[in-house]
């Protein structure tokens, strides 16, 4: 297997990813001898699993768990069909908004019409696989990266759109301004073969940032260019 196509798959391959970071990046290991090893974030895949990323944009992981919960209750299994079948105001009463409803029909319309084989999708490099889903309207660069980092779990993958990663390397690398998705990329780029890896060690700071609320450590202020 290539190192394109490196799968995320035990917390084994965590440590290895951890271990390269470590050798490579100084700030990388001090956010590693912090966090030490980041959890696993596989999650299923196909249409459910992607329904699933989509309920969760923008929402913390309970209101994600709930409104789901809300949504399998009413229709009693996510597959096209119900979701094509059903109402706009049926999921607007589960927490749905209207955008999401609208992603979530034109998912179920294109995997009824062809347009979109998950198991295509599932086994194309991430690049190919990233272009087949933002073919959907509705699934945009930053859902095809979460798919592909923790449904398929591919381990050079990175979501540079993501806010959490962005402040999270602005912390951890002192940085005077948040890096927007151009330099994050780049910056991603440096971190490969294990990309994915990355990006679960920064998640990992920021919740820890954010939910612990305990002083992160003193770098000095620097800018990517």
């Amino acid at each position: 297997m290539t190192a394109q196509h490196r799968l995320i798959e035990t917390e084994a391959d965590l440590a290895e990813g951890v271990a390269h970071l470590r050798r490579i990046c100084p700030n990388m290991d001090k956010l590693a001898a912090l966090i030490k090893l980041p959890p696993l974030r596989r999650t299923k895949g196909g249409f459910a699993g992607l329904i699933s990323i989509v309920i969760a944009q923008q929402l913390s992981v309970a209101a994600a768990d709930t409104i789901e919960a809300r949504v399998v209750a009413k229709l009693k299994k996510i597959t096209p069909e119900t979701i094509l079948k059903s109402r706009m105001p049926t999921l607007r009463a589960c927490g749905l908004s209207g955008p999401k409803i609208k992603t979530l029909k034109a998912l179920a319309n294109a995997v009824k019409d062809k347009t979109l084989d998950f198991k295509k999708v599932d086994a194309a490099h991430p690049d190919e696989a990233r272009e087949m889903l933002t073919q959907v309207s509705g699934i945009g660069p930053w859902t095809s990266d979460i798919y592909i980092m923790f449904a398929l779990g591919h381990a050079d993958v990175f979501a540079p759109g993501d806010l959490a990663l962005q402040e999270a390397a602005r912390v951890a690398y002192g940085l005077r301004a948040r890096p927007d998705v151009i330099k994050l990329a780049k910056r991603a780029r440096t971190w490969s073969p294990w990309q994915g890896v990355a990006a679960r060690l920064l998640w990992a700071y920021y919740a820890r940032m954010r939910d612990e609320k305990r002083k992160t450590p003193k770098v000095k202020k620097t800018r990517w260019d």
